[in-house]
């Protein structure tokens, strides 16, 4: 039976294997951490000349201590930390982190012993952290289970805080948190996962979630493996992801044109959304999240409004509304009426309400202001502006939106532009009202769309399938065998016939309708177009000349498909590919130039209509659908009923196939598959998402 990976926060006892007084050695930082910031447990260094160690008697081998160790810290050269490891399983160690290198990261030889490390742990039931990892510190023991150098300041707290950051990277987390430090962000628990031979930083993320004075995760991953571990981490405390790695080699391997576009990064992101937690950019931003879910507060609409003293400040506010999807609140003509009485006539009361320089001559103004708009139920968060702050007018301002939670429970964040050294107490003033604050308008705003994505209600797919799986096609399926396939699914497909003779193409042109589309049959061939493998609006006239070129391009020559000709609308594409995380949808804008447009939105299966509609929204797509220069609108509802049947054709299609069909048409009244290939699973196409 496994041990709990709590003990790298709540350890009540913690062993440092390669103990020593050397001064500078690794091996003695987590000694010094753990008794300069008072530890509340048992400490054992372990040293094989036994003796004496910062105080502390030392023991020989782990096994000597004959009490329960909750964790073990490795800290030996790599040649004996095999050893070490078996000691630390045989005197039934809880949790062992190894922090020495030169496994997995270095070369192969020391992944082999990165698994042996594994081995050993598993058969004993021990959990094992690393290697390569720094460590972890915080929670209520003032555990500093770590050699960073972070603690080594003077100044570096280990303070108890509702927020946990949980880092593969061990520098990088420790450097996170001293950024976090300087911003008296409340961040109580740090743990760094390194090479995560056994303990993840997804499930060390999950069993924080889980913990009681946790109100938060901020995540830095280089993988990601487990949608559904992140889904019940979000779901439990707002998150916020910061995944490195936005490359787009993964795309090079793609057999299709949605397989081009469905990049890593793009699967990675449609991973995070689809989990309830937030992707962020950088470290600023991971720390601008830490800074509003410090506020406890959740957002329950998109709609906000913004108080400033300075006209500009209001306007940039507004404007990153629209960037970052929320909108501006229509105030209600009550709070309009009671701004009037309360702003100055060269003010402004409609949103962004501009109390203008007349708040250091009125101090109760900005207060007054400030619950008039808090009681407005057309209001979901506040957004306060200032470009300078100094003297008294800190504190008042600060109490009073502080005030608002005493009206309603929304979320006000300020943002205050300009130096520090104006107001030095403003931070502290501000934190100890819990009201996070950013130096831009634009970051405030950004913030606020990061706690409504992190706080609103999952949306979780239950829905009846509206076909029954098709079989996984031939690896050389034709477009028509592919087409009638999709077909049966109840996929609108033209009326096709493949034809090898001049006879019975002209034949086929006239029971199509008259006006056919003629195209060369190439299997696997994705830009038919550009092949000169495809004729549109082919008369019985036309029939003769069209066929003759055509059939000598296939690689099965003579033949030639003859389709019912589909009138002009909105080209989309709809593609389904694989990932290590599972299947993913992308739609977007389909024809000839869709790798070079590249405007596509990419979702993990399962899907439903809600998603699909999302995904549109986010696309081009939308504007095209509502009709463009007095154009009619598209039949969207046709659009998305077609690409949730498709989802559900191809669910058991193998892991590493490609589906693409590009374009599908969308008409004022319906939708039309014109073209579609099938790229059969192959090592190149199985592209992870790690």
């Amino acid at each position: 039976m496994s041990n709990s990976i709590s003990a790298l926060w709540s350890a009540k006892s913690v062993a440092i294997v390669g103990a020593t007084e050397r001064p500078g050695a690794m091996g003695r930082l987590p000694l010094e951490y753990l008794q300069k910031y008072g530890f509340a447990g048992e400490i054992y260094p372990v040293n094989p000349k036994g003796g004496v160690v910062l105080g502390l008697p030392a023991f020989a081998n782990i096994k000597e201590i004959g009490k329960k160790i909750d964790l073990a810290l490795i800290m030996v050269p790599a040649n004996f930390v095999k050893e070490a490891v078996q000691d630390c399983a045989d005197a039934n160690v809880g949790v062992a982190i190894v922090m020495s290198s030169g496994f997995a990261e270095a070369d192969a030889a020391g992944a082999i012993a990165q698994d042996e490390l594994l081995a050993i742990a598993k058969k004993s039931g021990m959990r094992l952290v690393g290697p390569n990892c720094i460590g972890s510190a915080g929670g209520a023991n003032k555990l500093a289970a770590t050699f960073s150098p972070v603690f080594s300041g003077p100044t570096t707290p280990l303070e108890s805080g509702n927020i946990a950051l949980v880092s593969q990277s061990g520098a990088l987390g420790y450097g996170i948190y001293s950024l976090a430090v300087d911003r008296s962000l409340p961040i109580g628990f740090v743990v760094t996962t390194g090479n995560e031979a056994d303990v993840t930083a997804l499930e060390v993320a999950m069993e924080l979630a889980s913990d009681q004075s946790v109100d938060a995760i901020l995540m830095y991953a280089e993988s990601l493996a487990d949608v559904s571990a992140l889904a019940k981490i979000a779901c439990a405390k707002p998150t916020a992801v910061l995944k490195s790695g936005r490359s787009v080699a993964g795309a090079q391997a793609a057999a299709s044109h949605t397989g081009a576009l469905a990049t890593e990064d793009r699967v990675i992101d449609a991973a995070i959304t689809a989990s309830g937690a937030v992707r962020v950019d950088d470290v600023e931003h991971l720390l601008d999240a830490g800074s509003i879910f410090a506020s406890k507060t959740s957002m329950t609409g998109n709609r906000v409004a913004i108080i400033t003293t300075s006209g500009g400040s209001g306007i940039l506010g507004t404007d990153a509304l629209e960037k970052y999807g929320l909108t501006l609140a229509k105030l209600s003509a009550k709070t309009t009426a009671e701004l009037d009485q309360i702003v100055p006539s060269y003010g402004n009361t409609a949103n962004p309400v501009d109390v203008t320089a007349a708040v250091m001559s009125a101090p109760d103004l900005f207060e007054k202001c400030v619950e008039v708009l808090a009681k407005d139920p057309e209001v979901d968060a506040i957004v306060a502006t200032f470009c300078v702050l100094v003297g008294n007018d800190v504190e008042r301002i600060a109490n009073a939106l502080s005030a608002v939670r005493g009206v309603r429970q929304i979320p006000v964040v300020v943002a205050r532009t300009g130096s520090q050294s104006l107001a030095p107490e403003a931070d502290k003033l501000f934190k100890a009202a819990k009201l996070p604050v950013f130096p831009t308008p634009e970051r405030a705003v950004r913030a606020l769309q990061i706690l409504r994505t992190a706080t609103k209600p999952a949306h979780t797919v239950d829905r009846k399938p509206l076909c029954k799986p098709l079989p996984t096609p031939a690896d050389q399926a034709t477009e028509d065998q592919l087409k009638a396939a999709l077909g049966s699914a109840g996929v609108p497909v033209p009326l096709s016939i493949v034809v090898d003779n001049l006879e019975d193409a002209i034949s086929a042109v006239a029971k199509v309708g008259g006006r056919s589309v003629m195209k060369a049959v190439i299997p696997g061939l994705l830009h038919k177009s550009e092949a000169g493998g495809v004729a549109l609006d082919i008369t019985i006239e036309t029939a003769t000349e069209t066929f003759n070129r055509l059939s000598q391009l296939g690689t099965d020559r003579n033949k030639v498909l003859v389709e019912t000709f589909v009138p002009k609308g909105i080209e989309s594409l709809v593609g389904i590919t694989s990932s290590s995380l599972g299947k993913v949808l992308t739609i977007g804008v389909g024809g000839i130039l869709t790798e070079v447009i590249s405007d596509v939105s990419v979702r993990l299966l399962p899907v439903d209509a809600k998603v699909v509609n999302e995904m549109i929204d986010e696309t081009r797509l939308a504007i095209l659908f509502s009709g463009v220069r007095g154009a009619k609108a598209s039949d969207r509802e046709a659009f998305v009923e077609t690409v949730l049947r498709i989802t559900d054709a191809v669910i058991d299609w193998p892991s590493g196939s490609e589906l693409d069909i590009n374009p599908l048409t969308v008409l004022p009244d319906g939708v039309w598959v014109l073209d579609s290939a099938y790229s059969p699973a192959t090592e190149l196409s199985d592209r992870s998402a790690h």
